[in-house]
């Protein structure tokens, strides 16, 4: 599959198989974003990736603070928030690093590790797998982020499900860039 292939036919797709997806590939994906542009070659990205019992593990924290923040909630809610981590077999975090040096703009850092998320989807599409970038409250949730190795200031902006496609996904229909794009050529 060629890159432009791929910008086009790549979607979210949520319905993922519990089938494992082989730890060669997954660093595959990682390896794939990695290749991301960043300024100053700071390499401002930070992967946690979670398979197994370590979305388990997660799912209890997200609980776990769901429940402090709601303390009336009902069960439901409380294992519909714990099963959010185990919605694919693979679940990557991906933080972002603060800047360490003034002439790095932490938007430059954010930006650069939307770039790596991007190749990691597209990498994933190229592989076969489906993929789903999700953030949410849990994004922005110090426990969360504690859990994860994440400072509290620190930027949690993806949280990328991965596994293999249950089904067939069919084509949706692509925007185009007219009505978003201006020329300035005279």
């Amino acid at each position: 599959m060629d890159v432009i292939e791929a910008i086009f036919t790549r979607q979210s797709v949520g319905k993922v198989k519990p089938d494992p997806v082989p730890a060669e590939v997954i660093e595959r994906l990682v390896l794939a974003a990695v290749q991301a542009p960043n300024h100053y070659k700071v390499r401002p990205w930070r992967f946690v990736v979670l398979t197994g019992t370590g979305r388990e593990r997660l799912g209890q924290v997200m609980a776990d603070s769901f429940r402090a923040k709601f303390p009336q909630a009902p069960p439901e809610a409380l294992e519909k928030e714990r099963n959010k981590a185990l919605r694919a077999p693979v679940l990557v975090a991906v933080g972002v690093d603060k800047p360490a040096e003034p002439r790095v703009v932490e938007i430059e850092n954010i930006c650069a590790t939307a770039a790596a998320c991007q190749n990691l989807l597209l990498a994933a599409h190229a592989e076969g797998l489906a993929a789903k970038w999700r953030t949410g409250s849990p994004a922005t949730d110090p426990a969360v982020k504690q859990f994860l190795g994440f400072d509290p200031d620190q930027h949690l902006i993806a949280f990328l499900y991965i596994g293999y496609p249950e089904g067939e996904t069919p084509p949706v229909e692509r925007p185009s860039f007219e009505d978003r794009t201006v020329w300035m050529d005279k």
